[in-house]
């Protein structure tokens, strides 16, 4: 199976590089055998079918993508037995890559190099009784109605019925892995004045978690919650292992530089954005040497076409709660010139979860010290992060809006 499908993906990634797809979806016993057997194309450059034959009829969500123009289907766990000659590009469907990329969910996505819109992406029953298909229609259109559309889809779903009444099924929360920087005999950065980072990170997250928890529909996992060590990829394991749908990485640095001050956000990327973001990365994965122990070198599974593209869907969420993160902070405490930055921070490597690392202030900063020890200024740092963090949610289609008792 896994050699069938990236016979399938590797065929389409060589004529077109930039295309994506990969695997999510819902679990759930019922749909545990889904199959997918067949895709047949149809149209031109202004309106294109796409029609997947599947054995059962799912549930399914989807949502838009851009730089390349995305269209994401996520479906429960599927079995792909798709002919590479059926995905030759027609029409707005450049490419169209599908795959496995965790336990019980499956992803379908389809790639264009021009705009479009989405007229369809719903189940329709077969000519044979036993048959379905998942049917998809794309139209011509432009960059802006595109980029409207996704700043629109919070409630972008398809072919999702409604609950029933008496369903007492529990919704999956958007789950927030909140990470103080250091800790235990890794104390991190030291402030002007004596202050230890380790100590500002954990009250700072703490805030950070009574905050977020009184959302609706939210839950908050502290992947340390006292003076204790802990490595990088075990940090990192935490946000995977609760399926976080966000992990938030928070530090307060210090820097030769002692006139500079405010807040940056960084996400993760294979080239650093500028020496000091590199440098600043190069010390924070040198923590796990402190306690004897490196990390394991990345499986070879990551670097997998699949995994690939997963990556870069998770960097694309990234960079948006980044975005919005720089935009509700600089409104309150303030950011220093270009606020967000990236470098390789091994502790923002999970593929399948966004993932940030905030820099509160700085310590070498006696100003910025003196900010972070102040409870005041901590409560209005907090409450710009949960703004972020809740627009980000919305996007994600969760609501957040505070129900009467």
């Amino acid at each position: 199976m896994r050699q069938d499908l990236s016979k399938a993906t590797s065929w389409v990634a060589h004529i077109f590089g930039v295309l994506a797809i990969a695997t999510f979806a819902f679990v759930g016993a019922a749909f545990a055998g889904l199959k997918a057997s067949s895709v047949q194309l149809s149209g031109d450059s202004q309106k294109t079918e796409v029609r997947i034959s599947i054995d059962q009829d799912p549930d399914l969500h989807w949502f838009l993508l851009r730089t390349p123009y995305r269209l994401v289907v996520e479906l429960p766990e599927t079995t792909f037995a798709i002919e590479p000659r059926s995905l030759k590009p027609l029409g707005l469907v450049d490419g169209v890559r599908y795959g496995k990329a965790a336990e019980g969910r499956s992803r379908i996505i389809f790639t264009s190099r021009k705009p479009f819109s989405v007229e369809r992406v719903e189940i329709e029953s077969g000519a044979d009784k036993d048959g379905y298909s998942l049917a998809v229609s794309l139209a011509a259109s432009s960059d802006s109605a595109f980029q409207s559309a996704m700043s629109e889809q919070v409630s972008a779903t398809a072919s999702i019925p409604a609950r029933p009444d008496g369903d007492t099924t529990p919704v999956k929360p958007f789950t927030v892995v909140i990470d103080p920087g250091h800790g235990g005999f890794d104390g991190g950065a030291e402030g002007v004045s004596g202050t230890r980072e380790k100590d500002i990170t954990l009250a700072f997250s703490r805030e950070l978690r009574d905050s977020l928890i009184q959302l609706p529909n939210f839950k908050v996992v502290m992947t340390r919650d006292s003076d204790m060590f802990l490595r990088l990829d075990d940090r990192v394991r935490v946000a995977q292992s609760n399926e976080a749908d966000l992990f938030i990485s928070i530090h307060a640095d210090s820097i030769r530089y002692t006139g500079l001050r405010g807040a940056t956000v960084y996400t993760g990327s294979d080239q650093a954005s500028d020496a000091d973001s590199q440098a600043l990365a190069d010390r924070e994965n040198l923590v796990d040497q402190i306690g004897s122990a490196s990390l394991p070198e990345e499986n070879q599974e990551v670097t997998d076409i699949l995994f690939d593209f997963v990556r870069r869907e998770t960097q694309d969420y990234s960079w948006r709660v980044a975005k919005d993160l720089v935009g509700s902070l600089s409104q309150t405490i303030g950011v220093i010139n270009n606020p967000h930055r990236h470098a390789r921070f091994r502790v923002l490597r999970a593929p399948d979860v966004p993932s940030v690392l905030v820099e509160l202030g700085y310590l070498s900063n006696a100003d910025d010290e003196s900010s972070l020890l102040d409870p005041q200024w901590r409560a209005k740092a907090v409450g710009s992060i949960a703004t972020a963090v809740e627009k980000f949610a919305e996007r994600k289609g969760v609501s957040t809006a505070q129900t009467e008792r």
